[in-house]
């Protein structure tokens, strides 16, 4: 049946490889008035209008133009009990997360609670052009089953895993190591694979795990390879002395779950920014993924990450938001912070780039470059629809801008929640935005008129 085909058109933006300088076009398509056949949660057709419409039977058009069409944004690190306690104030980490943090999550035992927040957290994210996230959640079952089941009724593709945790802790958001592996096994039967789910095996950090609990973990790993694991490492310098000085066995940081059998590519490392040699290396052999996340990192006063440097080492480096020390759920304004943190070590962000990393880059980190990050036909119609004129200031410069660079980079600067003017996931729009749509029969008349 060709009754629910639908066709967006408008100006088209879609990664092929990650673009190696500002004139590297081969590493894009970009198309100027362009279309995108979908159906079944699927793109089936991507080209111009005058080709795709040969082939759109008869299809709903959505008119987008003059706006710009990209694949949804995928948020790599994100803490979902966190949402309100985003641009709480300001210490370090550990006392962030004693003062803030930890009070906080306890409030997810309550179920209730839980998909309450679980809804109004999707909300923030598609208004925001996220359309796929990888989410800690709290210590608490119930946090997860909230995540997953409301990210079901919505149909995204998301990643998530109740944290490990069972020492330096508050009362009520301890698990015990046999409790935390009985509960992570529970939640993988039941999401795992299940529609568009990934399960993570999450030991929240070093410092909030036994060694007890960390061979828990490496037994999850070891059972179950193709779920996801995140934790953070090397964030903050007290962080790392505490580390050590829990596992004073550990060469570094980072041996603290390699011991464990914890890497492999399937493994996020949030944050990763004060990495000794050794520790580099072993990210390179191993193939696990640092995260880069540029507003916690600065408001944390965490440290600047190296990105060059671990790509010069072959290691892929993914980015993310870092909810609530993060504070923006946009991930335009995550590559505003992030272009900043390279330019103090001499590195440059170039928007072609920029949005190559929270498309397809974030998806190639995550090994789903094959169902989402890019617009190529086959792949989810997870989409979001871009307007660089929707604030006077951004409207005012874009009178200036004389490129699709240009462009981007207005974008990535001043871009936020304004700026999405549409989102659709699995092919379905989520903001009900104010775009023309009517028959095909219609639109091909409007045309020759």
């Amino acid at each position: 049946m060709q009754s629910d085909r639908l066709l967006l058109r408008g100006r088209i933006l879609t990664f092929r490889s990650e673009p190696q300088s500002p004139d590297d076009t081969s590493a894009y398509t970009y198309i100027e008035d362009g279309a995108l056949l979908i159906a079944g949660g699927v793109i089936l057709a991507r080209g111009t209008y005058n080709d795709v419409i040969a082939e759109a039977g008869e299809a709903r058009v959505v008119d987008h133009r003059p706006h710009l069409l990209t694949a949804g944004f995928i948020d790599t690190h994100i803490h979902f009990p966190q949402v309100q306690i985003i641009a709480s104030w300001g210490a370090q980490l550990l006392d962030w997360l004693n003062t803030y943090t930890f009070p906080e999550e306890t409030r997810f035992a309550d179920d209730g609670h839980a998909a309450a927040m679980a809804s109004r957290f999707f909300d923030l994210l598609i208004s925001h052009g996220t359309t796929t996230s990888v989410a800690y959640c709290s210590v608490h079952k119930g946090s997860a089953n909230a995540y997953f089941q409301e990210a079901e009724r919505r149909d995204m593709r998301v990643i998530g895993g109740k944290v490990l945790m069972d020492r330096n802790a508050p009362d009520g958001l301890r698990d015990t190591p046999q409790g935390g592996y009985d509960d992570s096994k529970e939640l993988i039967n039941s999401w795992h694979g299940k529609g568009r789910a990934h399960y993570a095996i999450t030991p929240r950090f070093a410092i909030t795990s036994t060694p007890e609990q960390m061979v828990m973990a490496g037994v999850l790993v070891a059972e179950h390879p193709d779920c996801f694991v995140q934790t953070h490492l090397s964030e903050n310098r007290n962080e790392i002395a505490y580390t050590l000085e829990l596992y004073p066995e550990a060469r570094d940081y980072l041996d603290v779950y390699q011991r464990y059998g914890l890497l492999s590519e399937k493994m996020l490392l949030g944050h990763s920014i004060h990495l000794e040699n050794r520790e580099i290396d072993a990210l390179a052999e191993t193939g696990a993924r640092p995260v880069f996340c540029p507003t916690s990192n600065l408001f944390l006063g965490s440290g600047l990450f190296d990105d060059a440097g671990l790509k010069a080492k072959g290691i892929t480096n993914a980015i993310a938001t870092d909810i609530g020390a993060g504070t923006s759920y946009s991930m335009l304004q995550t590559l505003n912070e992030g272009y900043k943190i390279l330019q103090l070590q001499n590195q440059k962000l170039h928007p072609l780039q920029a949005f190559h990393w929270i498309t397809r880059g974030n998806a190639i980190a995550l090994g789903l470059e094959d169902k989402i990050g890019t617009l190529e036909p086959g792949t989810e119609a997870d989409i979001v629809v871009l307007n660089a004129r929707a604030t006077d200031a951004m409207s005012l410069r874009m009178e200036r801008a004389n490129s699709l660079s240009e462009e981007l980079f207005v974008l990535q600067m001043l871009g936020d929640d304004r700026t999405i003017d549409e989102v659709y996931v699995a092919g379905r729009a989520q903001k009900g935005g104010k775009a023309i749509s009517y028959p095909l029969q219609e639109s091909t008349q409007v045309l020759a008129s």
